[in-house]
Formats: C-alpha cells, sequence, structure tokens
C-alpha cells in the first residue's frame, strides 16, 4: 500500500491518463495466490470487465493489465485474464518477453486465445534489449510466425526509468502505426535480426 504500483506507474509516463486498481495485494504473487495469503478475498474477472466497462463509458481506449499472463488464476474457481477479454470482447495485445523460450509461451498463449474465439492483433515485444543475443534477433522472425500475428513493436530495456516526457517523445518510435505509432517491424527487423 505505500508503494506506487503499475496503475501509479502508467499514470506517471502517460500523462493524462484515468488510472483505477481494481486490487493490490501484499506480495507480488499470481492474483490468487497473492489474496489467498494475504487473507483478501480474490479478484473477480466480473469486477475486472465491470471496471473497465465503465470506464469505457468515459474513454476512447481502456487498456487492461493482466497480473501473470493470460491463464493465471485470480481465483479458486479459475477464474482468468482470458475470461475478461471473453467478458468484455476485447481484442487480447500480447506482450512478449525478447529471448529464449519466448516462442514457446508465446505460441501457447496465442493459442488459448484463439481457441477461446479471442482476437489477437499482434504482439509487443516488452523489454528490447540494448544489446540482444542471437536468440532474441531470431525470435524477431520467429515470433510472428509460431503466433501468427504481427509484431506491433518493441519497448526498450529500461524505457520506464526514463522521464514522462522523454517516454511520451519517444513512445510512438517503439509502436507500429495500428498502435498509432511509427515503429516499422521489417525495418527493425533488418536492423537488429541475425
Amino acid at each position: 500500500p505505500d508503494e506506487a504500483g503499475d496503475a501509479q506507474e502508467v499514470a506517471r509516463l502517460a500523462g493524462t491518463a484515468t488510472v483505477a486498481e481494481v486490487a493490490r495485494f501484499p506480495e507480488p504473487l499470481a492474483p490468487g495466490t497473492a489474496a489467498r495469503r494475504a487473507g483478501r478475498t480474490p479478484v473477480r474477472p466480473e469486477e475486472v470487465a465491470e471496471a473497465a466497462a465503465k470506464l469505457a463509458t468515459e474513454h476512447d481506449l481502456v487498456l487492461v493489465e493482466g497480473a501473470g499472463g493470460l491463464l493465471v488464476r485470480f481465483d479458486a474457481k479459475g477464474g482468468t485474464l482470458a475470461d475478461v477479454a471473453g467478458l468484455l470482447g476485447a481484442p487480447v495485445l500480447l506482450v512478449t518477453s525478447a529471448g529464449l523460450g519466448t516462442l514457446n509461451t508465446t505460441e501457447l498463449t496465442a493459442r488459448e486465445l484463439r481457441s477461446r474465439g479471442l482476437e489477437l492483433p499482434g504482439l509487443v515485444i516488452g523489454s528490447w534489449p540494448g544489446a540482444p543475443d542471437l536468440a532474441a534477433r531470431c525470435n524477431l522472425a520467429d515470433l510472428p510466425d509460431v503466433s501468427g500475428a504481427p509484431l506491433l513493436g518493441a519497448v526498450p530495456a529500461g524505457a520506464g526509468s526514463l522521464s514522462p516526457a522523454a517516454f511520451r517523445s519517444a513512445a510512438p518510435r517503439w509502436l507500429a502505426p495500428p498502435l498509432d505509432g511509427t515503429w516499422d517491424a521489417d525495418a527493425f527487423g533488418d536492423r537488429h535480426g541475425p
């Protein structure tokens, strides 16, 4: 409770953004585990969907960030972020890691989204290293293949430590036009690929 959370960090970096937290637990664990260990009521997917739907009545764009991944359990009944997306009928932008191991988790997540009839418009690499290794460079070509979705951006490692003004100025260069940016996957792959 005495530390800034993800919502506050988004507000700090984005500037004029409305943020809302449905719940915050003392330990950084899967939501269901964190609630159980804190002796608190877990968050239900319906609560998250209701909060997002309420924000959507006042805003053109609402982003819902998941904790831990698409299938990490919110509660003992097995509610997940995938259930939230289904309740909202919302597309899911998949944020992936750059390096070794990401192909498997990305493909499994993409398959699960499709099996639930959820839209996957694309992928964003959540932390592109300053000195990418061979796996990260090869993954630029492999991630779209295994997911069946295009790369729509790559956020450089350490971006969250930028000042808000520097972050907002640079962010369009990290995201592709479908996300209102100028990032070009082909050019990025030519520059950083193997």
